[in-house]
């Protein structure tokens, strides 16, 4: 290719010659995960300081109740409130670990939307699910778990063929491809609204599932593809006509495999400034193509 071959490049005036190992990259995923941290640590020194305030508690967490007397606000605070550690790491986690990936994809403005969106979701189906049973589900909720799950159900809608490792109790490892992950998911949720059990929010992860999901089915592609069919989700998140010359007789679904998954992997494991200008491009371009109608 004609772009790789030293006396083709175009001088790269900008770049540093010395690349520091560590460098910090802005990103809305790192702004929600500071966000939930900054707004955990108020609910701590709240508790501790303050006891007799209850606004943290009364307020800002989603319940029937509150929507009932008008608090719609809720179905976004609650987002950002988490009951303990356990509670914010494992979301925060996953988040991380998913959120990079989709946000360099979707740009930021549908990252959020789809975060957000799938929060919405996620707390109108756990209301729903307080007025059916009140005995299990009424009760003021706190967690991004419904976005996390929203997150998770774009992921395996994108790249329903990624392999994954789960580490089962941070220990055992489980090897499964993304759209095992999301089907489990499921039906663990399922399971969960059926049977409740515990202080767990079975139904607000079932609808931020359900919203991650429609997002990328509706929203980003607006056609009828079904989940179970190996890369039919991304083919018109990616350009349908070439990025460069030398990909002009690939097919999406070819393109996908060959460019933008190992793209994206060397993010994962070496920062995007590892990325070649050809590299960029390509994904610029990908990026582009989403926000098209």
């Amino acid at each position: 290719m004609l772009e790789d071959r030293d006396y083709m490049r175009q001088p790269e005036y900008n770049e540093p010659r010395w690349t520091p190992r560590f460098r910090f990259h802005w990103s809305w995923t790192v702004v929600l995960l500071a966000a939930y941290a900054a707004v955990f640590l108020s609910e701590r020194l709240t508790e501790r300081f303050f006891p007799a305030q209850s606004f943290f508690f009364d307020y800002l967490p989603l319940s029937k109740t509150g929507l009932e007397h008008g608090y719609v606000w809720q179905l976004l605070t609650y987002q950002f409130m988490h009951a303990g550690w356990l509670h914010i790491f494992m979301n925060s986690w996953v988040i991380y670990v998913f959120g990079r990936e989709v946000e360099s994809l979707l740009g930021g403005k549908k990252f959020l939307a789809l975060m957000f969106s799938s929060g919405i979701v996620g707390g109108v189906f756990q209301v729903l699910a307080a007025c059916v049973w009140p005995q299990y589900f009424d009760g003021p909720m706190v967690g991004a778990s419904a976005c996390a799950f929203g997150l998770v159900a774009a992921f395996a809608m994108i790249f329903p063929e990624r392999e994954l490792t789960m580490l089962i109790l941070f220990v055992i490892p489980l090897h499964m491809r993304a759209k095992t992950l999301l089907i489990g998911s499921a039906v663990l949720a399922v399971a969960g609204v059926a049977f409740p059990m515990g202080n767990v929010a079975n139904a607000a992860h079932l609808g931020g599932m359900a919203m991650g999901w429609f997002f990328v089915r509706t929203i980003l592609r607006g056609d009828g593809s079904r989940l179970v069919g190996a890369r039919r989700p991304a083919d018109n998140i990616l350009p349908r006509r070439p990025v460069l010359e030398p990909l002009a007789e690939k097919t999406a679904a070819s393109f996908v495999e060959s460019e933008v998954d190992p793209i994206l992997d060397k993010i994962s494991a070496h920062g995007i400034q590892s990325l070649t200008p050809r590299e960029r491009d390509i994904l610029e371009t990908a990026r582009k193509k989403i926000g098209r109608p």
